[in-house]
């Protein structure tokens, strides 16, 4: 069987992680004893939808995923994903980019001269 395309194009382990992370809001849902009907009633998809996060499935747009882990009470750490607190690679780029050195602009120094 033919995998879909945009499941094809993925990198392997981006791919991992969206079955893990539908994995994980599958057992979360079975912890909470929901139903796939009434989880998929209160985040105002389709059972079809439901499923296919719990899969899941790149096609599903992040804010459904969003909703679905609202609804179950673990959205809190979704502003946590891309913190640049925690971006090491950025936050090294960042010092090396910094001014060894500051000097006063010329330009500035004469207007406050005047």
């Amino acid at each position: 069987m033919k995998e879909p395309r945009s499941v094809a194009n993925l990198p392997l382990p981006v791919a991992r992680l969206l079955r893990k992370l539908g994995r994980d809001i599958r057992d979360a849902r079975l912890r909470r004893r929901i139903p796939t009907a009434i989880l998929a009633e209160r985040a105002s998809i389709s059972r079809t939808t439901l499923l296919k996060v719990e899969k899941g499935s790149p096609g599903v747009s992040i804010g459904i995923f969003a909703t679905v882990l609202f609804v179950l009470g673990m959205a809190d750490r979704l502003g946590e994903l891309a913190d640049i607190r925690h971006d090491e690679t950025g936050l090294a780029l960042e010092d090396e980019q910094l001014p060894k050195r500051i000097r006063r602009s010329k330009r500035r120094d004469t207007e406050e001269s005047k």
